[in-house]
């Protein structure tokens, strides 16, 4: 194990400024990386040059660290931590690299006994949206699909985000699931349980977003006879779930041809009060803007096939379709396959949104039991869902 991997395994106690500080900081200043992993310690060991070997990991400084806290981590202690946690993130440490296990460093502080809460996944937290946000800036506004060789040097180790690992991947894999083009040529089915795209099997909308809907709902309709716009139809549970509050007004925003030939066979296009917008939402919804006769009460948006990056745009377009007093929301996977990406998106939201004059207030909901076998991957990993409630200060 290299030095800087041995101190903070803190196999000494109490765990001081005095005993830890000093020799990590000389082993940063003398060009350790904050980065160096114990696998490319074994393979320097082992005369190996390919430290990029296909059974390597990212078992970082922050790993050991987050594997090695006490269990009985006294608040003094904490804070020498959290220091420790300071200098690594100056020196480039990356906030979610995954170790040999598949763990992030927010997976082992949560084992170890941290809260979300906490000082020190908060601070983990923290490292991530600064790093997102930076990442985005370089990129030109795109915040989920990073091709770090773009970057700079200095940055290409700063940040391993495992959403855009499994975005790479599903890139490879299955076009209809990050190319809306090539979803919406894509042939859709209606299983019962579920939609998804007919020859990927990926997952567009699954019945156990049910519950998740139906508070969305809540939270869209907030006066009675409301005029409630929802993007993207999906298997039209949202929308079943709007209508139970009887709006006066209930704009549908979709595009693909499969969903709107089965709200046609379903009687959509007939119900009482419902208008229907065929099309992408980028177009539909800057003809509202234009014609500046129409504003809604709730703003939905749930749709497949679209990134963050999209959503930046939509907040655009809310901002001047929603009510002095509406509500806007969103189906909330940012970065759901894993619980550190889904915290840190959780606050990049809020940060962006503020930026127009809004907030963002979460409810936090349990999610229960999830059946992926119609789907080729599960899309959304975590056990608690953060419910976003948008609007003006």
């Amino acid at each position: 194990m290299s030095q800087l991997h041995n101190h903070l395994a803190f196999t000494r106690r109490p765990i001081t400024a005095e005993e830890y500080l000093p020799p990590i900081k000389k082993l940063l200043d003398a060009g350790v990386p904050a980065t160096y992993t114990l696998e490319q310690v074994a393979a320097f060991e082992q005369g190996r040059e390919d430290e990029d070997h296909p059974d390597a990991s990212n078992t970082t400084p922050l790993h050991i660290m987050a594997r090695s806290l006490p269990q009985d981590l006294n608040g003094d202690e904490e804070k020498v931590v959290l220091d420790i946690m300071n200098l690594l993130f100056e020196y480039g440490a990356g906030w979610n690299f995954l170790d040999y296990e598949q763990k992030t460093v927010g997976d082992l502080l949560l084992e170890r006994g941290q809260k979300r809460q906490g000082v020190l996944y908060s601070r983990l937290v923290d490292a991530g949206v600064s790093a997102e946000l930076l990442l985005r800036k370089v990129n030109e506004g795109e915040i989920e699909f990073i091709d770090p060789e773009e970057l700079p040097e200095s940055l290409q180790e700063a940040s391993l985000n495992a959403a855009q690992d499994a975005a790479a991947e599903m890139k490879q894999e299955a076009d209809t699931a990050i190319d809306q083009k090539a979803y919406l040529d894509s042939k859709l089915e209606y299983t019962k349980d579920s939609l998804v795209t007919n020859e990927n099997r990926d997952g567009v909308m699954m019945d156990w977003e049910s519950s998740i809907m139906y508070k969305a709902a809540d939270s869209i309709c907030p006066v009675p006879d409301a005029t409630v716009l929802n993007i993207g139809f999906g298997m039209g549970i949202i929308d079943q779930a709007i209508q139970s509050h009887s709006p006066q007004k209930h704009y549908i925003c979709e595009a693909h041809p499969d969903v709107l030939q089965k709200m046609k066979e379903d009687g959509w296009y007939e119900r009482k009060g419902v208008i229907v917008l065929e099309g992408r939402w980028q177009d539909c919804l800057n003809d509202l803007l234009d014609r500046g006769d129409v504003f809604f009460d709730g703003i939905y948006y749930d749709t497949f096939s679209e990134h963050y990056d999209d959503m930046l745009e939509l907040y655009d377009i809310v901002v001047g379709l929603l009510k002095p007093g509406g509500v806007f929301s969103f189906f909330n996977g940012l970065g759901a396959d894993r619980s550190l990406c889904y915290d840190v998106y959780k606050n990049i939201v809020e940060l962006d949104v503020s930026n127009y004059g809004l907030r963002c207030e979460y409810d936090t909901l349990s999610v229960g039991e999830r059946n992926w076998e119609e789907v080729k991957r599960s899309y959304f990993n975590c056990d608690y869902y953060y419910h976003p409630r948008i609007s003006f200060v």
